[in-house]
């Protein structure tokens, strides 16, 4: 019997893209034999959403609720803010400038995980397949393991991280994981997320059975020093709190010099970055994986250092 998926969607000044996820959506095969609900954050936006409103109104079937929040949360508040409400046993986190590329898709997505190779493997995630909308290219950037030219012509294997775009988890995961780092305004919670359902016994898949469509330009978007530094930080706590102290330091370093290449100056904002990270051992706390987990992510060739 299929699983009921609650949708979840933050978004911020992009109602055009949004509305065009939930026509999208609306168009899905079946939808109300596997579909929940549909739960739309709007983080606070400056941008009117009168016409999502409106559609979400004028189309019950897609039981949507519409909640506007009185700040920003970012990505991993905002997250668990929906997945705090959320009544499906599947949890399908889209991004809002995405859309799917077939009709069958959230019937595929019921089923996923009675798939004998994610059932034997106790996969409680799975991402999919990512291309650009511009010019259906896939997306490397949102490809869920570091060697692409090794993995991207496998159709599904098991991985160490996930796409947080694009991406179906099973409510209980949450459950005996907790919610995402609440400190992370911006990137990597969806590492520090990974590697404590590995460390609870889950795997992480992927399977390129579902194509979406995003719209971010195949020439990406420009790096923001903020964004650059948010992630440095972020990475060098992930590193401390799960892995082994050489990967703390390898991650500090190397992104240390990701950032002072990408950042294009400010200075100042490199050297209070690197305080923040001297402070990390003496602030957050350490809880490091199992030598089980660490065997698994060496078995599915995990990258590490950085």
């Amino acid at each position: 019997m299929a699983d009921r998926i609650s949708i979840l969607i933050i978004t911020y000044n992009r109602p055009a893209d949004l509305l065009a996820l939930l026509e999208n959506l609306g168009a899905q095969t079946n939808i109300d034999s596997v579909l929940e609900e549909i739960l739309i954050l709007n983080n606070a936006s400056t941008d009117p959403y009168d016409e999502v409103i409106d559609y979400v109104n004028t189309h019950p079937e897609l039981k949507a609720k519409y909640i506007l929040g009185d700040s920003n949360l970012g990505v991993a508040r905002g997250r668990n803010k929906l997945i705090q409400i959320a009544k499906g046993k599947l949890l399908l986190s889209i991004d809002d400038d995405m859309v799917f590329t077939d009709r069958g898709d959230l019937q595929k997505f019921s089923m996923y995980f009675e798939d004998p190779f994610f059932k034997e493997a106790n996969t409680g995630i799975i991402t999919f397949r990512v291309i650009y909308y511009e010019n259906n290219e896939v997306q490397v950037t949102a490809f869920p393991h570091k060697m692409y030219d090794k993995y991207k012509s496998k159709h599904r294997f098991l991985t160490y991280y996930f796409a947080g775009g694009a991406h179906l988890m099973k409510a209980e995961v949450m459950e005996k994981t907790g919610p995402y780092p609440t400190d992370f305004h911006y990137g990597m919670e969806e590492y520090d997320l990974a590697y404590r359902a590995l460390d609870a016994g889950y795997t992480i898949g992927y399977d390129d059975g579902v194509t979406v469509a995003h719209k971010e330009s195949p020439l990406g978007r420009a790096p923001n020093y903020r964004k650059l530094q948010m992630q440095w930080i972020n990475k060098s706590k992930v590193a401390w709190r799960y892995l082994p102290y050489k990967y703390f330091v390898t991650t500090a370093a190397s992104w240390g010099g990701q950032y002072l290449r990408m950042s294009k100056g400010h200075f100042g904002t490199f050297i209070s970055s690197i305080w923040q990270i001297l402070k990390i051992p003496f602030t957050e706390k350490r809880t490091k994986v199992s030598k089980k987990t660490m065997e698994q992510l060496k078995n599915v060739e995990a990258r590490l250092k950085y």
